[in-house]
């Protein structure tokens, strides 16, 4: 597969939920997302890419941004179809995503990721030393 071989988009509206959410069941920290769950950060999120495969219609890659257009954009949710890794769906994700005028110019970009991708992410400049920051949560629901 090349790249010519997907399509990428910004547009929020044409992504399919039922879709998206097969695609949020292969990532652990995504699966179990409800459909209206779903459809509120579609609607909360800044930025969204989706990649689909212009043959079949089916979305196969996916991340969305939170951001304030001038200090900080959060990148979540970046995640390609199991049968696609590999085949450079991620780096179409992460270019569209630091390409869009909304994140391009922002002073700090950050992201979470497994220990296994960090290597993926330095390609395009994030970094695991960040000091002394620590990233903390408050979890509301189990």
């Amino acid at each position: 597969m090349t790249a010519s071989a997907f399509e990428v988009s910004h547009d929020v509206e044409t992504i399919p939920v039922p879709q998206l959410l097969e695609l949020f069941a292969s990532a652990w920290w995504a699966a179990g997302r409800s459909e209206t769950e779903t459809r509120d950060l579609l609607a909360g999120s800044d930025v969204v890419v989706s990649v689909t495969d212009r043959s079949s219609r089916r979305l196969v890659g996916f991340a969305r941004v939170l951001t304030d257009r001038t200090q900080l954009a959060l990148i979540l949710d970046v995640v390609a179809a199991p049968d696609v890794r590999g085949v450079g769906i991620g780096v179409m994700i992460m270019d569209a995503v630091l390409a869009h005028p909304w994140v391009s110019g922002v002073r700090s970009v950050e992201l979470v990721c497994q220990p296994d991708l960090v290597a993926f992410y330095r390609r395009w400049g994030f970094t695991d030393e960040v000091g002394q920051s620590r990233l903390m949560r408050r979890t509301v629901r189990p």
